[in-house]
């Protein structure tokens, strides 16, 4: 990380009224070095005191600590909402009001959700509405008022393989 060669140098600086440091005393230099920024997925955040009426559409996650009166749809990302978070949505029989890969849910949600791996309800998250997806966790504590479809995940024939013995069989 530090690189001894470049960053200590033997140079004499000199103050206004200070006598000259000896060439022995080791200076060390700042240099403008550009270190790599680790890079978070693509996300958005609709902060507290923000609100978004309409729909909410486009690929990266979405972290939602205002208020979003619509329907979030992020079919292939995480949506969470937050603990100052609230989403109102639309009632309608034909979508939900959050459609996403993965939903957690710590702050308010009114409508139903809809998620192709997962539903977390944390502790302090409340949801009132139905809930469609493969997998789903309520915190002790949350508050949960709705029902509950549990979809499986679809299978993919084509690398279903069985193994016999020495050899492997495809199945479908």
């Amino acid at each position: 990380m530090w690189k001894t060669s470049q960053s200590l140098k033997q140079a004499p600086v000199q103050f206004p009224d200070t006598p000259a440091p000896s060439p022995a005393v080791p200076v060390l230099e700042v240099t403008n070095h550009v270190h790599p920024i680790s890079t978070v997925p693509d996300s958005a955040v609709i902060c507290k005191g923000q609100t978004y009426k309409g729909e909410i559409t486009g690929t990266g996650s979405l972290f939602v600590d205002g208020r979003v009166e619509g329907g979030i749809n992020l079919p292939n990302e995480r949506v969470t909402i937050g603990q100052h978070g609230s989403v109102i949505g639309r009632f309608s029989s034909s979508n939900a009001c959050i459609i996403a890969r993965e939903i957690v849910i710590m702050g308010t949600v009114t409508g139903d959700v809809s998620a192709t791996d997962r539903v977390e309800i944390r502790a302090e998250g409340t949801l009132n509405g139905e809930v469609s997806t493969s997998r789903i966790s309520i915190a002790d504590g949350a508050y949960f008022r709705g029902e509950v479809d549990i979809r499986k995940k679809p299978v993919n024939t084509i690398s279903n393989v069985v193994e016999y013995g020495d050899e492997a069989v495809r199945t479908a």
